[in-house]
């Protein structure tokens, strides 16, 4: 019997070595590759919905969204193929949970992660209504990956997400948002300075040191600062008075089609979520549309959470260095005292531009990622927002980056100065991205 048995080995391997039969080796862990972008989109969908539900402002929006978007990619950036840490790289990020090479399920990972870091940024200042969201979608997620993962696989991911989380909110704690979120407003007096806009009439302007809290990976906010504007002058022959003609004129005139990009790009705190959460939008719809992997879409909405979070640093450290007046004051105290902008304006001074800083910086991390992708975005439809715009096709994100910019002269709500210089502002940040972040090994 023996002797018959070991005849059929031989044989056996015989046959496999004459035949090149090859047998390849089972991966000992799953890879975040392999997984979809469906927990990643569905939490940055709410995201919105909660950043839109609970009336938060632009900046911290924008910081909301970056920090989000760093617990999600280094949760599972560990389980991925060729995607690098973060660490190191971002600005005083300098060390984070290691899951020790043990076999984790990657989505379960991002959703307790992200459950956890979410509630952590609002803190109690979260409604209860969205409380229960962000409680629901993660025991959703929890409860299928339940029944499909091993318990103790399960369990040790969980317990890794939120040890991520809790790293991630310990280094954001470090950036000067408590101390900078809402300081007293100190007018800089200059030539032009701002002056409270109609019809509320606000002495307080959003956020005045917002420009000092921590980058991710700009050196400071003030690292991109813009060229300087026109000189101040009231001569209507001057620089100044043509930018703020040219605001007047275009108002007065504004077609249907002006009116409509206006509108779809105002991204209103309380009625969207806001400028920021617009890009952050249309990363979700490259993610669903395009079928990408957990670790490409952690990939994009960090490579654009990074670039709107440094975006609205730079971009206010420029608004109360320079506190320059909008269109409206000018246009009022020089040309005509009934005029006003077609979208009410916002309350805080106006160059640059904060729509087309951070619109530049998301389209060159993106394009950076995806190249000139022509995409059809559907912010306003996914997320049935009122009124509800048809969806707006695009060539390149630069291009849509190009609309988001000019729709805020079209709204009357800033100089064609704060668009162009606050555009050349995102380039520089995210080229500043580009050079320092590592995304990928190479």
């Amino acid at each position: 019997m023996g002797r018959i048995l070991l005849t059929l080995l031989l044989v056996t391997s015989t046959f496999i070595l004459n035949n090149r039969i090859t047998v390849s080796a089972a991966p000992s862990k799953s890879s975040a590759d392999q997984f979809t972008s469906e927990v990643a989109t569905s939490w940055f969908e709410l995201l919105y919905d909660v950043v839109n539900a609970e009336r938060t402002t632009p900046p911290p929006a924008a910081r909301i969204y970056g920090i989000a978007a760093v617990a999600l990619y280094e949760s599972i950036v560990n389980g991925t193929e060729s995607n690098r840490s973060l660490v190191g790289q971002l600005n005083d990020l300098i060390a984070l949970p290691d899951p020790h090479k043990k076999n984790l399920h990657w989505p379960t990972v991002a959703n307790a992660a992200l459950a956890d870091t979410i509630r952590g940024l609002f803190g109690s200042n979260l409604s209860a209504a969205s409380l229960n969201n962000v409680n629901a979608l993660e025991k959703r997620f929890a409860d299928r990956f339940r029944d499909t993962v091993q318990k103790e696989e399960y369990e040790r991911s969980v317990s890794h997400g939120e040890l991520i989380a809790s790293a991630i909110l310990s280094w954001a704690a470090g950036d000067g948002f408590s101390t900078n979120n809402n300081c007293p407003y100190v007018p800089v007096s200059v030539q032009g300075a701002w002056q409270p806009t109609p019809p509320a009439f606000n002495p307080n302007p959003l956020q005045p040191c917002w420009g000092f809290i921590r980058p991710m990976v700009l050196a400071s906010g003030s690292e991109c600062p813009p060229v300087s504007h026109p000189p101040f002058s009231t001569n209507n022959q001057s620089d100044f008075y043509a930018a703020a003609l040219q605001v007047y004129n275009v108002g007065l005139g504004l077609t249907n089609g002006q009116k409509t990009i206006a509108d779809y790009w105002s991204d209103s705190p309380g009625a969207t979520g806001t400028p920021p959460g617009h890009w952050i939008a249309i990363v979700g719809q490259i993610a669903r549309n395009d079928d990408l992997s957990l670790a490409a879409a952690a990939e994009a909405y960090a490579r654009v959470g990074i670039a709107v979070h440094d975006a609205f640093i730079a971009c206010w450290n420029a608004k109360y260095a320079f506190n320059l007046q909008r269109p409206v004051t000018y246009i009022n105290q020089n040309i005509d005292s009934n005029w006003r902008p077609y979208i009410v304006t916002p309350n805080f001074p106006t160059y640059t531009s904060g729509h087309s800083t951070q619109s530049a910086a998301a389209a060159k991390v993106l394009t950076d990622m995806f190249g000139a992708k022509h995409f059809v975005d559907t912010t306003h439809t996914d997320h049935r927002l009122v009124p509800t715009p048809q969806p707006r096709t695009f060539n390149s994100f630069n291009d849509a980056a190009a609309e988001a910019a000019i729709s805020r002269l079209y709204g009357g709500i800033h100089f064609a100065f704060d668009n162009n210089n606050g555009m050349a502002c995102g380039q520089c940040i995210g080229q500043k991205i580009h050079d320092r972040v590592m995304f990928r090994e190479e």
